[in-house]
């Protein structure tokens, strides 16, 4: 009788692990403690069928629970496909023994952990942060893909939509890890717009996370619209032919931007940095991977909004010289049909993001306040017109138009 409750026992419950996670079969999650309504009902429901993850013997997942660096490189480890030619000294002296010690180096084999990243060892207990999950991810797509190796070189300049981008800024040596991850959607931003870098990872979001990334590590890098733009934008600062019907021809932005363009009534001067459309000519159906930086449904507006419309978010620096400085000066001064005049104007999204726009009153003060030597670094809006071009003070120029 006791060896049938053992033999029963056993297959249901099973230790993997010690100091990593207790299998429990169940129907469903069948966890007691996510519900049915959670957020990643579904994805902790296919982790734990495909045999990612497992819950605990109490019949509880701890969705809420953090992530350990050893469980996610075992984790990772057990997603990936494909045989990894394990280097017996591609390890961490602080695993020597540790539970992990094999999952850790297949993990380094398959490119997703990089040992030069924890020169002071691999701490496995650490819980892990967002960001290493994004750039473990997106190593690992670019060790099994050239394309992906080369989404991380396009997209090291690239404008990320998160309002880390804007404050404090995302380093170089980190960018383009958390573009390939947004652009591939293996991980996604907050509600607040933030990436949330330094933020443990949950274990409910890790499910949705290691199924992304199973669904990426089956695409090539340009099945992927918003990893097209970002590429493009890091590229060639502007997202034009990728997400518009629209082109450059034989000119690029490449040509003119972060050069200095002298306002025609000599009231200043501007550098213009990016130029990113959003196609806005279906409200209902926005694919740009920008359009939360800039505009959600409350922008709408009929007469504008319309099948072949697309608005235009671009990003410019501009270096007031006139003595008390006005909108006036700026409208006057940029005759070009390709730069706009008009601010960012849904109030609530630039505040959430933290990026400047045009003033709409008080504009002497502003520029003047804003005003401290470096120039002033604002995106404003405008619309792609099927002819528009801009010329710069050495006679570069870049035009738009149907392609």
């Amino acid at each position: 009788m006791r060896r049938r409750v053992a033999l029963l026992l056993a297959g249901w419950i099973f230790v993997m692990n010690a100091h990593f996670i207790v299998g429990v079969k169940a129907a469903g999650t069948g966890f007691k403690d996510v519900k049915p309504d959670h957020w990643a009902g579904k994805a902790i429901e296919a982790a734990v069928g495909k045999g990612y993850f497992k819950g605990y013997a109490d019949g509880t997942f701890q969705p809420n629970a953090t992530v350990t660096r050893a469980e996610f490189a075992a984790l990772l480890a057990r997603v990936a496909e494909g045989e990894a030619k394990v280097n017996p000294a591609a390890s961490f002296a602080d695993l020597a023994g540790h539970w992990s010690e094999a999952e850790v180096k297949r993990a380094i084999a398959l490119g997703f952990v990089q040992p030069s990243d924890y020169p002071d060892g691999f701490k496995p207990n650490t819980p892990i942060t967002r960001y290493e999950i994004a750039k473990w991810m997106a190593s690992g797509l670019a060790e099994a893909d050239p394309d992906y190796r080369q989404a991380l070189e396009d997209t090291k300049t690239t404008v990320i939509p998160v309002k880390e981008y804007f404050n404090p800024g995302i380093p170089e040596s980190k960018s383009s890890y958390i573009a390939v991850a947004l652009g591939t959607k293996l991980l996604s931003g907050y509600p607040d717009g933030s990436f949330g870098m330094d933020l443990k990872a949950t274990r409910a979001e890790t499910a949705a996370i290691l199924l992304n990334y199973e669904n990426a590590s089956l695409k090539q890098a340009d099945q992927f619209l918003g990893l097209r733009e970002l590429r493009q934008v890091g590229t060639e600062r502007t997202n034009l032919e990728t997400i518009s019907p629209f082109t450059t021809g034989n000119t690029s932005f490449n040509n003119v931007v972060d050069k200095t363009y002298t306002f025609k009534n000599n009231a200043g001067t501007l550098k213009l940095h990016h130029y990113i459309v959003v196609d806005t000519e279906d409200f209902k159906d926005i694919s740009s991977i920008y359009a939360p930086l800039f505009v959600d449904e409350t922008d709408y507006v009929e007469r504008i909004d319309k099948p072949g419309n697309y608005r235009v978010y671009m990003q410019v620096t501009i270096y007031p010289k006139a003595s008390e400085f006005d909108l006036g000066h700026y409208m006057n001064g940029t005759r070009s049909n390709l730069l706009g005049s008009t601010r960012v104007g849904n109030s609530n999204i630039t505040e959430k993001y933290g990026y400047l726009t045009l003033p709409n009153r008080d504009a002497k003060e502003f520029f003047k306040m804003k005003n401290i030597g470096e120039g002033i670094t604002l995106w404003i809006e405008s619309y792609v017109k099927e002819r528009s071009s801009f010329t710069i003070d050495d006679n570069s120029y870049v035009a738009t138009m149907k392609k």
